[in-house]
């Protein structure tokens, strides 16, 4: 049996994986996209003490 760290890297490498890959790279390089992300990060690291 096969780990899951295993298992999402032979995901990864899979036609499907790069799919996902590619998709979330060209969403991550919106400009709205990093705004939300800052955003969030900043409510998070607010939370802590």
């Amino acid at each position: 049996m096969s780990t899951i760290t295993q298992r999402i890297s032979s995901f990864l490498r899979s036609p499907r994986g790069q799919q996902l890959v590619d998709r979330g790279r060209r969403e991550l390089a919106k400009p709205t996209t990093q705004r939300k992300l800052r955003e969030l990060a900043t409510r998070l690291s607010g939370r802590r003490r």
